[in-house]
């Protein structure tokens, strides 16, 4: 169902949540950093210069890759499970994207990011959810995962909680979805945390080297961030329109 390849390397970045109101931003340390006030929050952006992430690199550490080859439109998405923003865009814009993806309009480069695993009580939960959502990839159909992916949010743990979800909740949350008891067994045994950490790394970089910081949600369209992703749908709506 995915083209998705194994990425390598390393990121020496560390996590700074901001309001739970915006996105979440993890930024460099060499990095300098400015503070700019937006309504609900504050984002830290980078000062150095912005350019564009690499289209082919893009799609070769993707997590997930969901949507028909032939689909006009590709863009980028990076999330974080743990991030209770990215849980409002899922509830704003998931149902659109997934209609795009079953029209053949919209093709969905996924990239699970994981800086989050600090604020899980586990330590580990956003590693954990990415290596399932991994495991439905590699196994199930779309429809699925995509499911699965909705499913993750809905039952998304309070980010700083006292729980949060195992790997066996994990299972049978897919399960409950349609996923079959070998990708259960896979989410289970946790098969492809490991995985899953390595494509968030490289995935990192590459949001890093288009937007100046590494924030959750965002999205990439030509490797190129997308505005206005908290304020609707209008923004998926401008991009399938370009197409024609």
């Amino acid at each position: 169902m995915s083209d998705k390849r194994t990425p390598s390397g390393s990121s020496s970045y560390q996590p700074r949540p901001t309001s739970s109101r915006t996105t979440y931003v993890l930024v460099g340390a060499a990095i300098v950093i400015v503070a700019a006030l937006v309504i609900g929050g504050v984002v830290w952006n980078s000062q150095r210069d912005k350019g564009s992430a690499d289209e082919a690199v893009l799609s070769e550490n993707a997590a997930l890759i969901i949507g028909a080859p032939s689909a006009p439109q590709t863009i980028d998405v990076f999330e974080d499970f743990m991030c209770p923003v990215c849980q409002t865009f899922e509830q704003q814009s998931g149902t659109s994207i997934t209609r795009a993806i079953n029209e053949g309009t919209l093709r969905v480069r996924y990239h699970m990011l994981t800086f989050l695993d600090k604020q899980s009580s586990s330590g580990d939960y956003s590693s954990r959810a990415a290596g399932a959502a991994q495991c439905v990839g590699e196994s199930e159909n779309k429809d699925v995962f995509l499911k699965f992916h909705s499913a993750l949010f809905t039952e998304q743990p309070k980010e700083g909680g006292d729980t949060d979800l195992s790997n066996a909740d994990l299972a049978r949350i897919a399960g409950q979805q349609g996923a079959s008891a070998a990708t259960q067994k896979c989410i289970s045994d946790g098969a492809r945390v490991t995985q899953a950490q390595e494509a968030a790394k490289q995935s990192q970089v590459q949001l890093d080297k288009a937007a100046g910081q590494v924030a959750t949600p965002s999205v990439l369209s030509g490797g190129e961030p997308v505005d206005a992703i908290m304020d609707g749908t209008a923004w998926l709506d401008q991009l399938l329109a370009q197409q024609g």
